[in-house]
């Protein structure tokens, strides 16, 4: 789908507040209210916007320990690898899961509370996930960066 400068313009500011009024938006992108609630309504049916959050502060909900996991598998055929996605999307505390090139088969990030929950859940879910042949582990020290905003060129 080809998107021009006030379809990008309303991605910018809907990623900054996904809670701005359409009255608001329309007046911050240059567009009357009709004509930019359509181009909302047709980016969500393209699903080019996915879905409306709130994001929350984990520190604030004692969320305070990052962990990035290296994952390889002892198999790598399509039965495989579908049957150790699917696990991991039953693990509440793994956020994200990225396939990677390399050595490694996939990235996990997860969150806990404390280094205990972390060994916990090591020892509890995440060595018995499909297949897994090696998990490497890495705590995140602080956070330097944080966001969900897509870089949208102006083009």
């Amino acid at each position: 789908m080809k998107l021009d400068k006030f379809d990008r313009e309303i991605l910018r500011v809907m990623q900054q507040d996904a809670t701005v009024s359409m009255a608001d938006l329309s007046q911050r992108v240059g567009l009357s209210h009709t004509p930019c609630w359509r181009r909302v309504k047709r980016m969500e049916a393209d699903g080019i916007i996915k879905r409306k959050v709130t994001i929350l502060d984990g520190k604030k909900l004692n969320l305070g320990v990052s962990v990035f996991i290296f994952v390889t598998l002892k198999n790598h055929d399509g039965e495989s690898l579908n049957d150790f996605e699917r696990a991991v999307q039953g693990i509440d505390e793994i956020v994200e899961c990225h396939t990677t090139s390399g050595d490694r088969d996939y990235l996990l990030k997860v969150i806990v509370e404390s280094i205990e929950e972390y060994e916990h859940l090591l020892k509890s879910k995440l060595t018995h996930l499909p297949l897994v042949d090696h998990l490497s582990s890495t705590f995140a020290l602080k956070q330097v960066k944080n966001t969900t905003e897509l870089p949208i060129k102006n083009q």
